[in-house]
């Protein structure tokens, strides 16, 4: 058996609701990562995450990679969401608890890197607990001591609308390795994780309904998806 913790990236979209209507009926809460224009650009669909239960971090206003700006540019990105979100929750009427925050592309700023935990930090962003991630590169890259969130298995379904070559096949493959390049295996007894998917209206458009079929065989294998809590 598997623990997991679920986070979505790249809310809002047209898709949210139904996904969040998901969600619930497998009682499972979210965290889910908002970039500043899309929520602006799906208001209601955002504040129907916050209003029934999911937790609504900040994934950046821009969505830009944060190595190719300036430290002074990072944090305007992030200040811009956050601004966004404090509205999204007032008019949601629910009491903003937590502010997790994910890099895009989970890169952390590069040579900014350290200026930019040190700004989290500062300003309260919330860790989301990953005590119980024992694989060893989570230690050995410092993930376990940085403020924001990141992942140990990525289904990489945004792939799909590229016509790379990556398929539905190619998702449902990286489910079953036992032995990846790159993060952890999603299976295996006690293997603790933070499971990464998207809410893309273009990879509904493409496979539909993706995160049901993801997420069942996931819960058909064992994995049983936490609440999240912060440290």
């Amino acid at each position: 058996m598997s623990r997991a913790i679920l986070t979505i990236d790249d809310i809002s979209s047209k898709n949210t609701p139904a996904i969040v209507d998901y969600l619930i009926d497998k009682g499972i809460t979210a965290v889910m990562f908002a970039r500043g224009q899309n929520v602006e650009r799906f208001y209601d669909e955002a504040m129907y995450a916050v209003k029934k239960g999911m937790i609504v971090g900040n994934h950046s206003y821009s969505h830009d990679a944060f190595s190719a700006l300036t430290l002074e540019e990072a944090i305007e990105d992030i200040e811009k969401c956050e601004k966004v979100l404090d509205q999204l929750y007032r008019d949601s009427g629910v009491d903003r608890k937590y502010r997790p925050f994910r890099f895009p592309y989970g890169n952390k700023g590069g040579e900014n890197k350290d200026a930019i935990q040190k700004y989290l930090r500062k300003k309260g962003f919330s860790k989301l607990n990953d005590t119980k991630i024992a694989y060893p590169w989570w230690r050995e890259n410092g993930l376990n001591e940085d403020i924001d969130t990141f992942w140990t298995f990525d289904f990489e379904e945004y792939r799909l609308p590229w016509n790379d070559g990556f398929t539905r096949e190619s998702v449902l493959n990286k489910m079953n390795n036992r032995n990846p390049e790159r993060g952890a295996a999603l299976y295996g007894e006690g293997n603790t994780h933070i499971i990464l998917t998207h809410a893309h209206d273009e990879t509904d458009a493409v496979w539909p309904d993706y995160y049901k079929e993801m997420i069942d065989l996931a819960l058909e294998n064992g994995v049983v998806f936490d609440k999240p809590e912060f440290l």
